[in-house]
């Protein structure tokens, strides 16, 4: 994209292109998914001008959102050339206020979606986001976000906001913030994701919510509050079905790892919530017995 980046970021400097700034920046982040696009986005300093966009309230939510996929783009964990955005760091702290606030005051599902994925990858790029966004109170943002229908309505906005807490959960500040927000109950009605429509798309992020959510479970029952509401919500069981029963994941062997590994910490936390056969072959093994003797059982078994 000979010098196209560069004519871009142009038009999103100038205030009399304000109505183009919407497509021009959904057009900036397919040209940043390609290294030189990116290399063109670091010379110009684009990643300052999307802080200025992002932070400048006069803007509508249209051209936030955009900027927000942009930042989606560029932070991609997909991206392998992504580490050397130094100006992203300098910036970051805005940046991902601005996010969590459009998140907050999404008005549909796509601005949610879009925000909280650039907050998902960001949570990935470095770990200081994470401190970042327990300051800003992000986890009761979108806890409140998920019981909203209207806002939080497909597994994939699900899918980027329990990504944010499973790579928030390894703070331990974490557990009395997802007590707080009713973020076990949320967890736990994740761990039921199922597809509505079969599309192989909707499918995978189902599996990735059911992965991430008891991800995050296992990482915040080392809380023994959180293992104590884990327990009182039928957790235990729901890990069970999931280790046994192939089909409630979808054959997914990533969530039945996930699942195991959350089940062997609430049993340490609960030992009292197991049946003895489940404790023979789930938790009592190495964890790789339990894998493959999950992975070979007939449904029937169940």
């Amino acid at each position: 994209q000979e010098g196209g980046v560069v004519a871009l970021f142009k038009i999103c400097r100038q205030d009399s292109f304000r109505c183009l700034y919407p497509q021009t920046l959904r057009t900036l982040a397919s040209v940043c998914c390609v290294e030189e696009g990116m290399h063109q986005l670091e010379k110009v300093d684009g990643i300052l001008c999307l802080a200025d966009i992002l932070t400048d309230n006069s803007h509508s939510e249209a051209t936030h959102a955009e900027a927000a996929a942009v930042i989606a783009q560029i932070t991609s964990p997909h991206l392998t050339f992504t580490q050397h955005l130094s100006s992203f760091l300098e910036n970051m702290e805005e940046i991902v206020t601005a996010l969590v606030k459009l998140c907050q005051e999404a008005s549909s599902g796509e601005v949610f979606l879009l925000a909280s994925a650039a907050l998902a990858n960001i949570t990935f790029f470095d770990t200081m986001a994470c401190e970042i966004l327990l300051q800003l109170n992000a986890m009761k943002i979108l806890l409140a976000a998920c019981s909203d229908k209207r806002i939080v309505d497909t597994p994939y906005s699900r899918d980027q906001v329990v990504t944010i807490l499973a790579n928030m959960s390894v703070l331990d500040q974490c557990a009395s913030e997802i007590i707080q927000g009713n973020g076990v109950q949320l967890l736990m009605e994740m761990l039921f994701e199922k597809s509505s429509s079969g599309n192989p798309a909707e499918v995978a992020a189902c599996e990735r919510v059911q992965q991430k959510s008891a991800v995050t479970l296992a990482r915040l029952s080392r809380d023994p509050e959180v293992a104590d509401a884990a327990v009182k919500l039928s957790c235990i069981p729901r890990l069970i079905k999931l280790c046994r029963s192939p089909t409630e994941r979808n054959n997914s062997d990533s969530v039945l790892v996930a699942c195991l590994a959350a089940l062997r910490r609430l049993a340490v936390m609960s030992p009292g919530g197991l049946e003895d056969s489940d404790f023979q072959q789930l938790v009592k093994p190495r964890l790789v017995d339990s894998f493959l003797l999950c992975t070979n059982m007939e449904e029937s078994f169940v």
